[in-house]
């Protein structure tokens, strides 16, 4: 709908509640078309009226506690939902609801708790089942993550969202085979989805079909959106077939939309760790600590990077300083102790460190 009828229709119903207070739909039809236009303060305006009115309608108890989960307030979220569920607990939708408030708040037990309820009550939404796939699949249970997908694609073959999101748990269990199959599915849908024509490049490049990965990621970069991932995903293809001049140009290509990220520098890094050009890297990884000064990740490569120059002090100092970030990271504790004994060895023994 046009946003010139839209408006039309807004300024009628304004109109039409002036006259009639009362009319309980019109506040619902109202506050859905702000909804369509996005303009999310008079949806909650109009709905906080109608429960003025009517305090027990679950309709807009529903839509504000929708409306502050966007907002991410998920506290004030959950009371809505509460209290629309103490008035018609057999509404599944409000169980669904309820179950993505505690999945935000990453409580599974809890989580799983609404949604089973919500599928007690509507067994035939796949969309709830997609909530419980996500939900193992954030919790790494991936076998149990495709089941559920597999259940909601059986209710909806062509739910696009179950359809990508079982092929990256496909992915992620590499079985690359079904992954290509269902992201496949996915493109023919919807040629559009940048996102998409990503995953088929990277499950393609790790099937080691070279030019039909490349395909895919040339495609995604004439997609409308940001580049920044697909340069990436791009440049490890490139790294993967041995073409690393090409790999190091498209992890420059990606730092230069966006360069106040770090990923695409620390990768850039990274290769060049990989092939001795230590000080090029400890340029790059001194240039991530810039821009994102409390990455612990960055100093233990940092470390590394020192490590391999001889550098065992400065590396030392790196490793401490990841440490301090990340106090309760294992493996970044194990090297610092590790270098650290080592060099203490090697003064013991007067050897140069």
């Amino acid at each position: 709908m046009e946003r010139e009828e839209l408006n039309r229709q807004i300024e009628e119903l304004v109109v039409a509640m002036a006259k009639d207070p009362q009319n309980i739909e019109n506040y619902h039809n109202l506050s859905e078309l702000y909804l369509q236009i996005e303009d999310y303060d008079k949806v909650m305006s109009v709905l906080e009226s109608l429960l003025t009115i009517k305090p027990d309608d679950v309709r807009a108890l529903i839509g504000m506690g929708t409306m502050w989960f966007y907002e991410k307030d998920f506290r004030k979220s959950l009371s809505y939902y509460n209290r629309a569920l103490e008035i018609n607990p057999k509404n599944f939708l409000i169980y669904y609801n309820i179950g993505n408030v505690f999945a935000e708040w990453k409580n599974f037990p809890k989580a799983l708790f609404y949604y089973n309820r919500a599928i007690d009550l509507n067994s035939t939404n796949p969309e709830i089942y997609n909530a419980i796939a996500l939900l193992y699949q954030d919790n790494e249970d991936y076998v149990e993550s495709k089941a559920y997908y597999e259940k909601a694609l059986s209710l909806d073959p062509e739910n696009l969202t179950a359809l990508i999101d079982m092929g990256n748990v496909c992915f992620k269990l590499f079985d690359y085979e079904t992954a290509l199959e269902l992201y496949k599915k996915v493109f023919v849908l919807n040629p559009d989805n940048k996102v998409v024509a990503i995953c088929l490049g990277n499950t393609l490049t790790l099937m080691r079909e070279r030019e039909k990965a490349y395909n895919y990621y040339e495609k995604a970069l004439t997609m409308d959106g940001d580049n920044y991932k697909a340069y990436i995903c791009y440049a490890i293809a490139l790294s993967e077939f041995g073409e690393y001049d090409m790999a190091v140009e498209m992890y420059k290509r990606a730092i230069g939309v966006q360069p106040k990220e770090i990923d695409a520098q620390t990768l850039l890094a990274n290769l060049y760790t990989n092939f001795n050009f230590i000080d090029m890297a400890m340029d790059l990884y001194k240039e991530c600590l810039h821009i994102k000064p409390a990455s612990a990740e960055t100093y233990m490569l940092l470390g590394n990077a020192h490590y391999l120059k001889g550098e065992i002090e400065q590396s030392i100092g790196a490793y401490k300083s990841s440490i301090n970030i990340a106090p309760e990271n294992d493996e970044y504790r194990l090297i610092y102790s590790q270098v650290l004994d080592e060099y203490i060895d090697k003064k013991r023994n007067g050897e140069p460190v």
